[in-house]
């Protein structure tokens, strides 16, 4: 098995780098485990004290129930992934099913900041971006998909997003092995990363 950390800011272009190698795979040899499924469970909360959280803090993150699940799979075994609603703000009942195979990729926005989780990494990528492309596209995202205004966005991003990102996921890019600078847009730096990523993988894969 080979486990593939993804990390970087919000709106910085994981989503492409993610869909980039999964192309270049056979579905049935690669599952992705998105960090956002596993937010704390906040059934107890009210909705207003669910939208006082910050989501952006490493204490939002339900840690032991991933590093159990990442633990499982690379020891042979399926898990229930949980997954989220960001409308609710709260975890589904629904979970998903997956099954452990050659290639697992851990996509989100603190991705490396664990270390156990980090240890059981084959390869650790961080996708970098400037703050400016990067508000443009959390106001695209979360205007369309999260239900929220522009300027709820723009306060969101200057409120927590800005501090958050520079105190605990910038950091993070020390631990990469890799960086893709200029986020999902540096064409030339994903395909490198992508050929990197199928040689490895080659001989266990039969590509």
């Amino acid at each position: 098995m080979y486990i593939i950390g993804i990390a970087g800011g919000t709106g910085s272009g994981k989503t492409t780098v993610v869909r980039k190698i999964m192309e270049a795979l056979p579905d049935d040899k690669i599952s992705l485990i998105p960090q956002d499924s596993y937010y704390n469970d906040t059934t107890n909360l009210t909705m207003e004290e669910r939208r006082r959280i910050n989501f952006d803090h490493p204490d939002a993150f339900d840690w032991e129930l991933l590093t159990r699940q990442i633990e499982d799979l690379r020891n042979g075994k399926a898990i229930e992934q949980p997954t989220y609603s960001y409308i609710e703000s709260n975890r589904q009942a629904e979970t998903v099913h997956v099954e452990p195979c050659e290639v697992i990729i851990l996509e989100g926005i603190m991705a490396l900041w664990k270390k156990e989780i980090r240890d059981m990494m084959d390869l650790k990528i961080f996708v970098d971006a400037d703050p400016d492309e990067r508000l443009i596209r959390v106001i695209q995202r979360d205007t369309v998909e999260r239900g929220r205004t522009t300027q709820m966005v723009i306060d969101r991003y200057l409120d927590v997003l800005k501090p958050m990102h520079e105190e605990f996921i910038e950091p993070t890019k020390r631990y990469a092995d890799l960086i893709i600078p200029q986020g999902g847009n540096n064409t030339r730096a994903i395909d490198i990363m992508r050929t990197y990523i199928i040689h490895r993988l080659r001989p266990s894969l039969s590509l």
